[in-house]
């Protein structure tokens, strides 16, 4: 399989990882009279080093059994494809999955630094360096970085105020308003009931005491107005005429020369401005209320959202939309800014990548069978019921306990002739008739069975709902979720939902052949679903994860509410501060160089290996930065990057304070820039920042993991039956200390 048939501009740097490889491929290069442990780890990490910076190296996982390609490019999809047969390969494996199941980020660093560290560890263990001096003196080093790194770190606020700044352009015009870009991906075919399921409270004020029902039925006629998603913003809008009329957003006030023209440009809309709808305007003029006033929409996190996406340009779009929508909820509902529950993924592989968007509601895929029935609802609101756990006959509760010594044989005698279950099937679907329920949507599995009855008596459900999902649709529709269909009753049964296939942004309705994609909303309904498309089915879980490693950095700088400066810097103060720890250990055992130790076991203190293991320390953060430098470009090789650093190493040193040379290099746009990524035309288009929590933890996860290891095989090898392993003929494949 050739990796170049799947683009057609340019190449890409692909790896092909076989997932059935054996392990014993794997650690070929295994020496096996030093460290097995250690070996296999590095072994591994060496296979993500293409996977750190912005310009990743994706790689193709090929499943020997089903001859299926996968595109990916992060830490955990390489791990999940790999065999992990030994207990290093497994610790490797879990320590990634929780670092992903509670930060969905730093994956990639942490697999990295296992590697270089388990090296440098190697290195201090072929200095008959002892393991306890080793664990001490990393885990008092890496302590230390942590806190020096500190000073780093800048609030959100901070660096949202001085990204607005930065951003904020006079115009050329005569009337030197300010213009501010902004992107959309919201789906224009979605835009009037995005409007509509605002809260009334503060949503749309329209002027001229235009009554509620006044303003639906204009959005009903098309109107379509921008959406102060990422701030209250002072923004231009041009009318038919070419003349600018300023909406301003403050506390209510609205703008005086708000005029009765009609708009063809939307700032957040845009891609109906050209429709015929969007032109019609009624002769109330609407605009949007919020706070206060600003220039720019660094109050919705747009910027701190690009700075953070490190050049990830399209699922930065998408997040902006996200957060726009969300922004308007919050000024209106009073709930949070940003809130990442409320954001569901549906794939739709097939389509252009133009095609992805946000969309109010949840889109799922169904089967062509199930589509049928939603031609037969229309447009009216629909009862939905909400089901825990699986809609099969056998499925019980977790925690469920059968009596004992009991063994049931039928619980009801079956009077009439039929199959298996038919009983069950028959009573499922009476109750659910009974109740007229259109809609279920079921947490689970699904009786298929059951599926294709529903759809005979014209009733939808649908299978493997998230449960935020089931939580939302509970709080909009009033429905009470129910394990068993018998436990169904009338105040459990919601409301108001309604269902449509969902349409492409050219408004055009998707068969994707064996599935096709509807989306379900409810009046004031909390959820947002994006819509991510490829062309290459091979590369949507790429897509997919690229997102949500979006969405979750914003998420954890907004929960941290302080970020580190990216590029680099934070790395560089490490292997900074990690030297001059060296130095100062080895001047205090009188500046003795430290080669070897004959008698390790017989030194009087550990603070003589204390130089050694700090620089081993300091080596893992220069092979972090070297990677980092010849991914994203900044360097042509390995041996350009390490002199590029050591460049940066002296001239830290001649500063007298490493920690000022970094902050003073990231203002001026040095070294710790981003790389070769999408730039907005603005200065601070390239500026990056980091999440704080997830990288420390990712440090002290990788670490605690090499240490692990170390201690672990040393307690086996070093136990009361060292004689018998010593003299027995699998020796050589140990390394006794």
């Amino acid at each position: 399989m050739c990796p170049l048939e799947y683009y057609e501009g340019g190449t890409i740097s692909l790896c092909f990882v076989r997932r059935c490889c054996p392990l014993a491929m794997a650690f070929r290069d295994v020496n096996s009279r030093r460290h097995i442990g250690l070996q296999q780890l590095s072994s591994l990490a060496s296979a993500g080093r293409t996977l750190l910076g912005p310009m990743k190296s994706c790689k193709f996982v090929v499943d020997e059994s089903t001859n299926q390609s996968m595109l990916i490019c992060s830490a955990v999809r390489l791990i999940e494809s790999l065999d992990l047969s030994s207990a290093a390969g497994q610790l490797l494996n879990e320590t990634i999955q929780a670092q992903n199941k509670e930060f969905k980020t730093g994956m990639s660093t942490l697999l990295f630094l296992v590697g270089a560290w388990s090296n440098a560890v190697l290195e201090c263990l072929q200095q008959n360096v002892p393991v306890s001096a080793i664990v001490s003196a990393m885990s008092e080093g890496l302590n230390s970085c942590c806190e020096k790194v500190q000073c780093l770190q800048r609030s959100v606020h901070d660096v949202n105020k001085e990204l607005c700044s930065s951003s904020v352009r006079p115009n050329t015009s005569s009337s030197k308003t300010y213009e501010v870009a902004c992107d959309s991906f919201l789906n224009p075919q979605i835009f009037l009931c995005l409007q509509k399921e605002v809260s009334p409270s503060k949503e749309l004020v329209p002027r001229n005491s235009c009554s509620r029902q006044e303003a639906d039925s204009n959005l009903n006629k098309g109107l379509v107005l921008p959406l102060a998603g990422f701030g209250s913003i002072a923004s231009p809008v041009r009318s038919a005429d070419g003349n600018n009329a300023s909406v301003i957003s403050g506390s209510g006030v609205s703008a005086s020369s708000c005029k009765q023209k009609r708009l063809t440009h939307s700032r957040y809309f845009s891609a109906l401005a050209t429709s015929p709808s969007s032109s019609q305007l009624d002769d109330s003029q609407v605009c949007l209320s919020g706070q206060s006033a600003h220039l720019c929409e660094c109050y919705g996190l747009g910027h701190l959202a690009r700075a953070l996406s490190h050049g990830n340009e399209p699922n930065m779009k998408l997040l902006k939309s996200i957060v726009a929508y969300q922004h308007e909820r919050a000024e209106c509902s009073g709930s949070s800014q940003f809130n990442i529950a409320e954001v569901v993924t549906c794939c739709l592989p097939g389509l252009p990548e133009s095609y992805s968007c946000v969309c109010p509601g949840f889109v799922t895929l169904i089967s062509p069978e199930q589509a049928t029935v939603i031609k037969h609802f229309g447009d009216k609101p629909l009862r939905i019921l909400l089901t825990e756990g699986d809609l099969t006959e056998a499925y019980r509760h977790l925690g469920f306990t059968k009596p004992r010594n009991v063994r049931t044989m039928l619980e009801r005698p079956d009077l009439q002739e039929g199959r298996p279950g038919d009983v069950w099937l028959n009573t499922s679907l009476d109750i659910l008739m009974r109740s007229q329920v259109s809609l279920v949507l079921v947490k689970g599995h699904v009786c298929e069975n059951l599926l294709e009855r529903c759809v005979a008596n014209k009733i939808l459900v649908i299978g493997s709902v998230p449960q935020k999902v089931l939580s939302a649709f509970g709080e909009a529709s009033g429905a009470q979720p129910v394990t068993y269909l018998t436990q169904l009753s009338a105040s459990c049964v919601g409301s108001g939902a309604q269902l449509e296939l969902w349409t492409a942004s050219d408004g055009r309705a998707m068969d994707l052949g064996e599935l096709v994609p509807v989306r379900i909303r409810v009046r004031g309904l909390a959820l947002l679903t994006a819509v991510l498309t490829t062309a290459v089915p091979a590369k949507m879980q790429l897509v997919e994860d690229l997102f949500w490693t979006s969405v979750y950095r914003l998420h954890h700088a907004l929960r941290d509410g302080k970020v580190f400066l990216g590029g680099g810097a934070v790395e560089l103060l490490c292997l900074s501060h990690s030297q001059a720890l060296a130095e100062q250990a080895l001047k205090l055992v009188n500046k003795k160089p430290v080669k070897e130790f004959h008698s390790p076991w017989l030194a009087a203190s550990s603070a003589q290996y204390k130089p050694v293991v700090l620089q081993a320390l300091a080596s893992g953060w220069s092979q972090y930065l070297a990677a980092v430098m010849c991914n994203t470009a900044k360097a042509t090789s390995l041996f350009e990057a390490r002199t590029l650093i050591e460049h940066h190493l002296k001239k830290a040193a001649d500063c007298g304070s490493p920690s000022a040379y970094v902050l003073k290099e990231f203002q001026t746009g040095g070294v710790f820039r981003g790389g070769p990524v999408p730039s907005t035309g603005s200065a601070e288009g390239c500026r990056v920042y980091d999440n704080v929590t997830a990288k420390t933890e990712a440090w002290r996860r990788a670490l605690d993991l090499v240490l692990l290891v170390l201690q672990t095989d040393a307690e086996i090898i070093s136990g009361p039956q060292s004689n018998q392993l010593l003299n027995s003929p699998a020796s050589s494949e140990f390394m006794f200390l």
